[in-house]
Parts: C-alpha cells; sequence; structure tokens
C-alpha cells in the first residue's frame, strides 16, 4: 500500500462477489476518526454496488487493528466525529444495519476499537493466535464504540464483565469457547473462510447475527443485577479512588435494563466526559512515558547490535537472588546459581523451583514446560562453570568490602566479553568495581522484590560502563519482560534516591506526634500499595538500617536521623520476618497494630531531643500525603537537576513500576505538576522553618516555582552532568 491509503480503508473485489474491506493504518492499523469515516464510506460505497454479494473486514499485514490512537485520548472533543457518536452513527447504524453480511477477519491484535469494529460484523473468524481484548479502562475511559452493549450479549455478563474490567486479552482459541468469535482458521487460509462464511450468511445457509440484540446469553434481569452489584463492590474494593470502572458498570447496566440502543447514547456520554478526565490524562501519560523508555538518546540511537546472551550466572540465592534466577529461567536463559556453602545452594535452588511451580500451579506454564525450565537451573560452590558465562548479577548481602570481592573474582574467572552486573539497590558502583579492571562492563541491574514479578529493571550506568553493554542489557531486559529505566550511577540511583525522604519524613512525623498507623492508612488510601511503616516490615529492619546509613553518609546535611527502628531491633523486633515490627504479625501474616509501639516512640523521641507538636497529631489525610511525598518530589528534583535520570517521565515509571506509586496519578513527577511547583515549593519552605533542612527545597524546585513552569522542563541555568 502506498502512503495515499494509510490511515484509511480498501475496498477490492474478488470473483467471488465478496468485497474486502482492509484496514490500513500500519504498522498497528490504529482506528482513529479517519479510518472510521473511510470504513463507513466503503461499506456504503458496497452496499450500493451490485457485484458484491457480501462482504470480509481485515488488517493490513495480518494486524485486525490494535485499538483507537491513544493520542486522541484526553483531548478536546469533535461532537459530529467524536469516537461516541460514530458508535451509534458508524458501528451500530451502518455496520450492523447493513443490508450485506459483513465478517470479521481477526489475526494479530484485535484490542479496543479494534475489537468493537468486529463485534458489530455479523460474525467473526479468527486465527487461534489472535489476541483480542477491549483494553480501554486501563486508559481511564471505557469501550465506547458499543462494546459495553455487545460483549456482554455475545459471551454472557460475568465473562464480559471479567474482560473489560481487567482490560483482560484472550487468545483466539479461548474467544472460539466463549463465543466471541464463529471460527478459527490458520492464518493461511483465514481471508478464504471468512469469504465463504460471508457467502453462507448471504444464502441464508448461516445465521445472520446482530449482536446488539442478541438476548440468549444475557442473565434475567434479577440475576445480572446481582452480577452488576458485585461487580461494582469488587471495583470500588480493588480501585477505590477510581470512578471510571463504575462508570462503565452502570452503562453496562443501563443496556440491559433499559434496552442497548439505550445504552449506547450513554455509553458515548460517558467517553466524552471520561476523556477529558484527570484520571485519564495520567494514565495516557503513563502509556506514553513507558514507550519512551526504549529511547536513550546516545544508546539506542548508536546503531549498535545487542550481543547474544546464552548463559546467566547469579551470585547468592537469597529472596532476591532466586526471584531474578527465576525470571531468567522463565525467558528461558541457561541460568547457574552459586551460593558459598551447600545448604544454602539447596535452599536457594529451593526458592527457584517453589517459584517455578507456583507460576505453573496458576497455568501460566504446563507440565512440561515446567520441566523444561528447570532443567536449565544449575547450582554450584565456585566459579569453575564461568568461563562461558555471558552476564553475571550479584545478588549478595548489601556489603562494600564483600561485593569488591566478589568482583575482583569475578574478574579472574569469567570470559574478556561477559559482563559484570550487581543488584544493589543503593551502593555505589565505583566503589563496588574499584578493584577491578573491568570499569566498562560494570552496571548496576537493580531488580525490585519480588523480581519474578515486579516490572521495573533498573539499569545503572557510569561514567566507564561501554554503550555497548548498556544495549546488551537492555535487550536482555526486554527478553524477560522488564520495563527498563537507564539512570546514573549515584548513591540510592534514581528510584530508592528518590524515596529515601518517604520513610524519613514518616519517623520524622511519628517523632513529633503522629500516628503510625493513621501514617499507613492515609498513603494506602492514596493508592500505595501499603504505607511506610508496613513496608519497612515487610523489608526487614536490618536491610531498612543498611540502605538507610548509606543516605546517612552520603546526604548528612538534609537527612533526618531516626532511633526509632535500632530501639525496635535492640528488642528483637525485625519486621514481618520476626511477627513483630510496626505491626503484630499472626500465623498466616496477618497485620494487626501493636499498642507496645508507642514505648519504642517515646524513647526514639527522647533520643532525638524532639517534643510532641499539636498540629502534627491532629494531621488530616491529605496532609499526610504531602508531608511524606512532597520530599519525594523534592529529592527527585535533585536527581534532574544532576542528570541521573534521562528525563522526568523516566522517574514516573519509576515510581509507579518501581514503588508502587499508583499509575493512574501519572508518577511522581506528573502528580507533582498536576499540583503545582509553586505550591509544593511553598509547603516545603514552611515545613522547613518549622522542623529543619529536610524540608528545605532544593535550586531546582525554587527555579521551576518561581518561573511556574513543569518540573522536567529544562532551563538554561539547569545543571547538567
Amino acid at each position: 500500500m502506498d502512503e495515499s491509503t494509510m490511515n484509511k480503508t480498501v475496498l477490492e473485489v474478488g470473483a467471488d462477489g465478496v468485497g474486502i474491506i482492509t484496514i490500513v493504518n500500519p504498522p498497528l492499523n490504529l482506528v482513529s476518526v479517519d479510518v472510521f469515516l473511510s470504513l463507513k464510506k466503503s461499506i456504503e460505497e458496497a452496499v450500493q454496488r451490485d457485484d458484491i454479494k457480501a462482504l470480509v473486514i481485515t488488517g493490513s499485514q495480518g494486524k485486525f487493528s490494535a485499538g483507537a490512537d491513544v493520542t486522541t485520548f484526553g483531548k478536546g472533543i469533535k461532537a459530529r466525529t467524536d469516537f461516541g457518536f460514530l458508535s451509534i452513527e458508524f458501528a451500530t447504524d451502518t455496520l450492523e444495519a447493513a443490508r450485506k453480511p459483513i465478517v470479521a477477519a481477526i489475526d494479530g491484535p484485535a484490542f479496543g476499537g479494534g475489537l468493537e469494529v468486529a463485534l458489530a460484523c455479523h460474525a467473526r473468524i479468527s486465527t487461534s493466535a489472535a489476541q483480542l481484548g477491549l483494553t480501554e479502562l486501563q486508559y481511564g475511559i471505557l469501550p465506547g464504540l458499543g462494546g459495553t452493549q455487545r460483549l456482554p450479549r455475545l459471551v454472557g455478563l460475568p465473562k464480559a464483565l471479567e474482560m473489560i474490567m481487567m482490560s483482560k486479552r484472550i487468545s483466539g482459541k479461548d474467544a472460539l469457547k466463549l463465543g466471541l468469535v464463529d471460527a478459527i482458521a490458520p492464518r493461511d487460509t483465514l481471508l478464504s473462510t471468512a469469504r465463504q462464511w460471508a457467502l453462507d450468511i448471504s444464502d441464508y445457509r448461516k445465521p445472520w447475527v446482530v449482536s446488539l440484540y442478541k438476548t440468549d446469553r444475557l442473565e434475567p434481569l434479577s440475576e445480572a443485577r446481582i452480577i452488576l452489584n458485585l461487580a461494582k463492590s469488587q471495583a470500588r474494593e480493588r480501585t477505590p479512588n477510581l470512578t471510571h470502572p463504575l462508570v462503565c458498570i452502570d452503562v453496562i447496566e443501563e443496556g440491559i435494563v433499559a434496552g442497548p440502543r439505550t445504552g449506547l447514547w450513554k455509553e458515548a456520554e460517558a467517553l466524552l466526559q471520561l476523556r477529558q478526565s484527570d484520571t485519564c490524562k495520567a494514565l495516557v501519560h503513563f502509556f506514553f512515558a513507558q514507550r519512551a523508555t526504549l529511547k536513550i538518546p546516545g544508546i539506542t540511537d548508536m546503531a549498535l547490535s545487542p550481543r547474544k546472551i546464552n548463559k546467566v550466572a547469579i551470585l547468592g540465592g537469597g529472596l532476591m537472588g532466586s526471584g531474578i534466577a527465576t525470571a531468567f529461567l522463565l525467558a528461558n536463559y541457561h541460568v547457574i546459581l552459586k551460593e558459598v556453602d551447600h545448604n544454602l545452594l539447596l535452599a536457594g535452588i529451593g526458592r527457584v523451583k517453589a517459584n517455578l511451580r507456583s507460576h505453573a500451579k496458576k497455568g501460566k506454564m504446563t507440565k512440561e514446560k515446567l520441566e523444561t525450565v528447570s532443567s536449565l537451573l544449575e547450582g554450584v560452590l565456585d566459579y569453575d562453570s564461568f568461563k562461558d558465562v555471558d552476564l553475571v548479577i550479584e545478588a549478595v548481602l548489601e556489603d562494600v568490602s564483600l561485593k569488591q570481592q566478589v568482583f575482583a573474582d569475578l574478574e579472574k574467572y569469567c570470559p574478556q566479553h561477559c559482563i559484570f552486573a550487581s543488584n544493589t539497590s543503593s551502593i555505589d558502583l565505583n566503589k563496588i568495581g574499584e578493584n577491578t579492571t573491568s570499569q566498562n562492563r560494570i552496571l548496576g541491574a537493580h531488580f525490585f522484590s519480588p523480581a519474578q514479578f515486579m516490572p521495573l529493571l533498573e539499569i545503572v550506568r557510569t561514567e566507564w560502563t561501554s554503550l555497548q553493554v548498556l544495549v546488551d542489557l537492555l535487550d536482555v531486559s526486554k527478553k524477560i519482560k522488564k520495563t527498563a529505566v537507564v539512570v546514573g550511577n549515584c548513591t540510592g540511583f534514581a528510584v530508592n534516591r528518590m524515596f529515601f525522604p518517604f520513610s524519613q519524613a514518616a519517623t520524622l512525623l511519628v517523632e513529633r506526634g503522629a500516628d503510625i498507623y493513621q501514617i499507613d492508612q492515609s498513603i494506602t488510601s492514596f493508592g500505595m500499595p501499603m504505607g511506610p511503616f508496613r513496608l519497612a516490615d515487610l523489608v526487614g529492619f536490618r536491610v531498612a538500617v543498611a540502605s538507610g546509613s548509606q543516605y546517612i553518609e552520603k546526604f548528612k546535611e538534609r537527612v533526618h536521623k531516626s532511633y526509632l527502628i535500632p530501639f525496635m531491633l535492640e528488642d528483637k523486633r525485625e519486621g514481618q520476618s520476626t511477627c513483630k515490627g510496626f505491626y503484630l504479625y499472626d500465623e498466616k501474616r496477618k497485620a494487626s497494630p501493636d499498642p507496645e509501639i508507642v514505648k519504642f516512640v517515646e524513647k526514639a523521641r527522647r533520643a532525638s531531643q524532639v517534643t510532641v507538636d499539636p498540629k502534627l497529631s491532629r494531621l488530616s489525610a491529605g496532609e499526610i500525603v504531602e508531608m511524606l511525598f512532597f520530599p519525594v518530589v523534592n529529592e527527585a528534583c535533585r536527581i534532574l537537576a544532576e542528570g541521573v535520570a534521562i528525563r522526568a517521565s523516566d522517574l514516573d515509571i519509576a515510581s509507579v513500576l518501581g514503588r508502587g506509586f499508583p499509575a493512574y496519578r501519572g508518577g511522581i513527577i506528573f502528580w507533582a505538576n498536576f499540583i503545582g511547583s509553586k505550591y509544593i515549593c511553598s509547603r516545603l519552605e514552611d515545613w522547613s522553618r518549622v522542623y529543619g533542612k529536610f524540608f528545605e527545597p532544593c535550586p531546582y524546585l525554587v527555579e521551576h516555582a518561581m518561573k511556574q513552569i513543569p518540573l522536567g522542563t529544562e532551563t538554561k541555568h539547569t545543571p547538567r552532568l
């Protein structure tokens, strides 16, 4: 197809009298207003032509359509050509109401508006490997081309709710079982099968199904209301800060109660509103920020090809090391797991195999695949098998001298091309590698726990790390299904450095009168998976003290040093692992507040020589959120000013995927810009006058506040490394 046909559709007529309408908008055949209008025009033309008996809609280059162009979400509305109105004027009154049968031939992705086009067709033929789903909720909107009305009528209400509410994608094979598609065909016969199906409908040999008015898969109204009410309860529990899932359920309910045509109008109205919501803007920003991580100036634009990584060695079989090993095994890498003694090695291998069994138990892997993947794991106690290793990831204790010794040993036993990566979460990589002559192949590969599940990989480059090594690890990150963010080398790197003030602010507030459990509750209500004190329990106090000491040493002039956790450690409290931390834990690891905590708080307060501030004991949830997260924003500004992060959106991705900051708030910098740098700076200045340098805003934040420009916007005074 030439450029003149792109972003449009092409109509071709065969000798059998079947018109083939092809969506042409490569590479993913996204459906835009132009595509819909072109599709509408092609259908209207075909209906009028005497040489066409039936129609097939498909996508070019083996891809039906990956959905609507996300760049249009959250933007202004053009009433006559907006997707919502197209759901009625185009999908219902033109496509579905056509006087000639239309069959969708689906291969590759059929997501969002692409799938909704197929739902309005009179039959759907798919390849078994095709992927189908209504994924709009992950962008803060709802299916807006009739999907809320047609999907329940094709697959039943429970399955439709599951697919829509979870943005779940299913294969063509599973779609056939649900009744979403009518038949499966091999890729090479997909079009011919769809053509024949369309002719069979035209000749009354197969049913002409109008999905919008199907009722046989819908539950009786009383039963449907029970299902819908349960879905609303689950949505409120799962995403209490979001309204669009509830709006979507209401739209589905409207169609069932008042009829599908009424449901379509409600869907159109809801879409117009949701597309302009703050949630939609934040989630669309997050979508594009995640895609931007793939483009790294000076690295990915240097025309370097990644070298093949065949064998990976993991040093340390603890929780982190075993999780990293699991991630590589699931990507079919040959993995060597090294430990220092037999018992530790057996324990590490046991953790890895337990991780793999859990993966299989959840239906993500067959028994045969489990056996194959498990056979790729090799446990060792020495470096003899490291002679042909391509990548080593060190995941030993956070001890500088230990890591230095490990890297010196690696240099002796590994081949010259082998990449040396450290999973350290806070230690300067230059210190770790200072006893080697291999600085050009040393970098950080900072995984987040549990490593087999957490989607972020923080790749840390030093001033000596070669571009080839970075390109290699970026390629590996894709293969193990991680989103990689490349950052500079410093204490804590980007993610942990950005968030170290979070826990320090929490202890500062508690020592001055705030309640531990109110802080945790306020932070989880904001959308974080857990509050700072529950998180400290989970991580373990010894790890918290070890990592915290790095920041106290490096940033001593502006940190808050608390005695709270050290005093708790003296009492043999180490967090969840000992069933006693800031919370008490029963045999099922269920947390409950501990009334004895107050004595440790009072002891820490005396040691710090501070007194209770009545204002801090009466903080609202919103004030708690500000006092914990504004210091995080402040540190993020320092990271941007120093050039540790390439761009502000990388910190958004890091905060969401690495620390659980709610994606529907766009990430830490997007959220800060939504609030405004001027307000954040003003609040920090107020607090710094009362509570000291910990809250003092950095020059980068002050400058952006004075100029009232978004954080992440460079100015001529912004220093860069």
